[in-house]
């Protein structure tokens, strides 16, 4: 495979049985080999079948006897996929270089449809579905981000309302007709390779865990009142102010480094708070009408709900 220009020799899928003998011994027994026209990025389970992307192509495929059977397929992802995700009959397809497709598999008429993409093209490394219209994906440069699929969205949309696959309807910007909101943006300095929803600790609270490049692990986690809201938004203004970095770089300018930080709390910069003198810990403490014992039982209990 050449990266630059993208292509390569050959390319194919394996299929794989488990297989038990009589000692209960397992092992793969290997089925057969489908050889497909570019490299097969991403594959995923869908209803029973295979969803794999095939270079920039999106296809469902059913297994066979002696090899696996193309049933559908969508060209229009824009560069390459590299994972795919599934919630019902929803698909969503992260592309290298174009951030989020939405598709909607529609089974009457055997067809993949995109419905709605991302206005902001992104270099994703990794993506993960937060609830059935929420995604979290996160790029190379070290951005966090959420994106989410307005109210006023329909997925039961057709490909080619006119039928005559007019060059006039492209949808908005060249792309799907219906775009997604950016609700959380946040740099964290660093490449995720990896993100997923998981429960820390027996009966605690669902976080988002991610991983870095460089063997970090970090957790965010999402905030249950508008009290909790208001109190560290202040509490992280106010640590800004008091405590800045040491070689003098602005705390916010870097965390907007690539876009402008949005709906975000940085519970790094929070929990130095402990690690001040007494007599800016008292300061703060007064400024948010509490006292330094209360600021740090809050920053305690947000932490052991979720973590430690």
């Amino acid at each position: 495979m050449t990266l630059n220009p993208h292509t390569c020799l050959t390319a194919s899928i394996h299929a794989y049985r488990i297989h038990q003998n009589d000692r209960g011994r397992v092992h793969l027994e290997f089925l057969h080999k489908t050889p497909v026209d570019d490299v097969p990025g991403a594959v995923a389970p869908f209803q029973g079948r295979l969803l794999a992307g095939v270079g920039r192509i999106l296809r469902i495929y059913d297994m066979g006897k002696k090899k696996l059977l193309r049933k559908c397929e969508n060209k229009k992802i824009a560069t390459f996929i590299t994972n795919i995700e599934t919630t019902g009959y929803r698909i969503v397809v992260n592309d290298i270089q174009e951030s989020f497709h939405f598709l909607k598999y529609k089974r009457n008429d055997n067809q993949l449809v995109l419905f709605a993409d991302d206005t902001n093209p992104s270099f994703l490394t990794c993506g993960c579905i937060l609830d059935y219209d929420t995604v979290a994906g996160a790029d190379k440069f070290g951005n966090v981000f959420f994106k989410r699929l307005p109210t006023d969205v329909r997925d039961d949309v057709d490909e080619d309302p006119t039928g005559v696959k007019a060059l006039w309807d492209r949808g908005v910007l060249n792309g799907a007709s219906q775009k997604v909101d950016t609700v959380s943006v946040y740099h964290i300095g660093e490449t995720l390779l990896s993100l997923q929803k998981a429960v820390l600790i027996p009966g605690g609270s669902e976080s988002l865990v991610y991983t870095t490049i460089s063997g970090g692990v970090g957790m965010l986690v999402p905030f249950t009142s508008r009290e909790e809201i208001d109190f560290f938004q202040h509490l992280e203004m106010h640590m800004r102010q008091e405590n800045p970095p040491l070689c003098g770089r602005d705390h916010l300018w870097y965390r907007s480094s690539y876009s402008p930080a949005k709906n975000t709390v940085d519970g790094d910069l929070c929990e130095q708070f402990n690690s001040l003198e007494y007599s800016k810990r008292k300061s703060i403490a007064e400024e948010l009408e509490k006292t330094p014992a209360e600021v740090s039982k809050k920053l305690e209990d947000i932490r052991t709900r979720y973590a430690f």
